[in-house]
């Protein structure tokens, strides 16, 4: 059973209108549903709830990654998935619209960010925007960095160093933007979790309210604390990153810990 976290006050879940949820460690994990998250997403379907299925991985279209969670065995529709590609698209239009980017990263950044009315050059471009890709190229970071160094603004889609593969860790965004600020001085603005942006562009997707929505996922260092400062009901399930033993390394809590989405179905 789902327990509220110690020293915390849980907000009824009956009064949660909208839902958020993290997918690698919350719903799939290597390539394979976890338990109950087929059925808690039918629930959600079945009750015309407003939620998303929200990744940092930016290499994916939407329509790519509904393809991969189906091969999975879950069937999330086009409409409720927001990667971080989806949400800088959305920031940049906001900052600057028909704006111009310079853009290392895959078809679900290019196609974002062209969704959103921005040219892609690299002649001039307002923004250099670093996304994730599984062929960085010397070339193109060499590209970067000098029209970073030219007064381009540096943007990454998000935080995270090294990202999955069957043979292990790849670098990803983080270490490649890592490598651009010490060649650069110019620290880039992270859009992706745990900037509560990612969450706030999400809720404005399917307008929702923090007061009425909660958070699902698997990371105390990015999906509860962005949660948290997003002023959101929080729910760490324990089938991911962090298990039980981590949370007291913390300084703050989760409203309520769960060992797998399974135990939320019947509190939608």
């Amino acid at each position: 059973m789902s327990i509220p976290s110690e020293g915390t006050t849980m907000r009824e879940n009956e009064h949660i209108e909208c839902w958020l949820t993290d997918m690698d460690g919350v719903l799939v994990h290597e390539n394979q549903a976890i338990e109950g998250a087929s059925e808690l997403i039918q629930r959600w379907v079945d009750t015309s709830k407003r939620f998303l299925v929200l990744t940092n991985n930016s290499i994916y279209t939407p329509r790519d990654l509904r393809a991969r969670l189906k091969g999975s065995g879950l069937d999330v529709p086009e409409e409720n998935i927001w990667t971080s590609a989806l949400a800088t698209a959305q920031f940049l239009k906001n900052q600057l619209p028909g704006g111009r980017a310079y853009v290392i990263g895959e078809a679900g950044l290019t196609t974002a960010l062209h969704e959103a009315g921005f040219v892609l050059t690299d002649q001039n471009p307002d923004y250099v925007v670093l996304g994730e890709t599984r062929t960085y190229s010397f070339e193109a970071i060499t590209k970067a960095i000098r029209l970073i160094i030219d007064g381009a603004r540096f943007i990454a889609t998000n935080p995270d160093a090294t990202g999955p593969s069957k043979d292990g860790p790849l670098p990803a965004t983080g270490a490649i933007a890592a490598l651009i600020t010490t060649a650069t001085k110019r620290e880039p603005y992270v859009v992706g979790k745990p900037n509560p942006m990612m969450f706030r562009s999400a809720m404005n997707q399917i307008d929702a309210h923090s007061e009425t929505t909660a958070m699902v996922g698997d990371r105390m260092d990015t999906d509860i604390i962005a949660g948290m400062e997003a002023g959101l009901h929080t729910v760490l399930v324990l089938t991911g990153i962090t298990r039980k033993e981590d949370i007291d390394a913390f300084p703050f809590r989760p409203n309520q810990i769960a060992q797998s989405v399974a135990e939320l179905i019947e509190q939608v």
